[in-house]
């Protein structure tokens, strides 16, 4: 195995991919590797669609071999550490590969541990869950299953992939409920403090909340999962609430995990104190080591985390990165764009796109805070099709 690279990309989800067909594109020679040892590729934001009974799981997966660009190397291995004042990454079988510039794209680590009693009872006793390709389909199974008793869906209070998505399988459940004349009590448990952060989107889903007769209780952590007796523990972590404990009864309960950076990320020097990867927000250059770039969910970068911020982030790092390499300025400048679009039921969809400020960056000449068939359609349809034709290719 080659030992050495000019340009080293860790990880090799949306972004990694993404970013090394965009390099390739622009400078067919360059030398790239791509470090990651997943078998499988996997597009994630259909898992809410197969939660809700719309989307084959199936189709949400290919060979990680079927993504990876022709012209770069792949190390079908895991990363373990770096030494970037020695410009190398450590494999897990120990083995160091060098770089002259390194993109850290590992993406984000579902903690599904923190949760006592969470990993023995998922896929069973109603506690499901649309973060995984194995758990996905059983959250359609527990909807069909509930009948006229209490549907809990959790919100942790850390950094997640899509803030909006443990909200969208609810309103999935709470429209299939309704339709089905099924008389269920829908609960949002949430350690955030609001619906919404963007304020014209968030009154669309406050009436949303009020239409399903949905109750949300705020400031609150998913402690406890008691499967066979179907009880779940939640503690405050708000002021008012702090340390006080709450035990639920349920009929189902969808758990989004609490989640962080990788591990292997966490402990290297290119963390920052919360363990994120310590990225200058605009040009995606570490702070500290200048040869290095980063996006995507493993970026210490205050916006949700999205493929649609990738999207645009991408062709930023690969600007600044040529830009870098060439010994000139940086003139790409990524402004924190992200997407969410929020299904609201079936059929239904508001398509909410912001930046770094909160302003609403809409990309349709109407009011995207609206409820819309349209944008349910292409959040099932073209979406999913120019993520495999578009966007890995490198062509958007």
């Amino acid at each position: 195995m080659k030992t050495h690279h000019h340009i080293v990309i860790v990880g090799g989800g949306n972004a990694g991919i993404s970013i090394a067909s965009q390099l390739l594109r622009k400078d067919s020679s360059l030398d790239i590797a791509i470090i990651d040892g997943a078998k499988k590729h996997y597009y994630q934001p259909a898992w809410t669609l197969v939660g809700g009974g719309e989307f084959n799981i199936q189709d949400t997966e290919r060979d990680e071999a079927s993504v990876i660009p022709a012209g770069t190397t792949w190390i079908q291995q895991m990363v373990s550490g770096f030494e970037p004042e020695e410009n190398k990454v450590t494999l897990a079988d120990g083995t160091d590969v060098g770089y002259d510039y390194l993109v850290a794209a590992p993406g984000i680590q579902l903690n599904w541990g923190e949760i006592k009693g969470l990993k023995e009872n998922l896929g069973k006793n109603g506690v499901c869950s649309n973060y995984s390709f194995e758990t996905a389909p059983y959250t359609w199974e527990c909807i069909q299953k509930t009948r006229g008793g209490k549907a809990i869906f959790t919100n942790p209070h850390t950094p997640i992939k899509c803030g909006g998505a443990p909200q969208k399988i609810m309103y999935l459940a709470a429209d299939y409920f309704k339709k089905h004349s099924i008389k269920n009590q829908v609960e949002f448990w949430s350690g955030g403090t609001r619906v919404f952060g963007v304020e014209k989107y968030e009154n669309t889903l406050k009436n949303v909340i009020a239409r399903y007769g949905i109750h949300t209780q705020f400031f609150v952590k998913l402690d406890e999962i008691d499967g066979p007796n179907k009880k779940a523990k939640f503690v405050g972590i708000g002021e008012a609430n702090k340390g006080q404990e709450y035990w639920v009864e349920y009929d189902m309960i969808h758990v989004t995990p609490p989640q962080s950076a990788p591990d292997f990320i966490k402990k290297s020097p290119l963390a920052n104190a919360a363990g994120w990867i310590d990225v200058e927000k605009h040009t995606l250059q570490h702070a500290t080591f200048k040869n290095i770039f980063a996006c995507g969910d493993a970026a210490a970068l205050p916006v949700s985390r999205t493929g649609a911020a990738i999207r645009k982030q991408a062709p930023v790092l690969v600007s600044n990165l040529l830009a870098v390499m060439k010994g000139k300025s940086m003139s790409a400048s990524y402004d924190g764009y992200s997407s969410c679009p929020i299904i609201t039921g079936y059929d239904k969809l508001v398509l909410a796109e912001f930046d770094y400020n909160n302003t609403p960056m809409e990309t349709f000449p109407m009011d995207q805070s609206k409820e819309r068939w349209s944008m349910y359609q292409m959040k099932k349809y073209l979406l999913p099709y120019l993520y495999w034709n578009q966007i890995l290719p490198g062509k958007m």
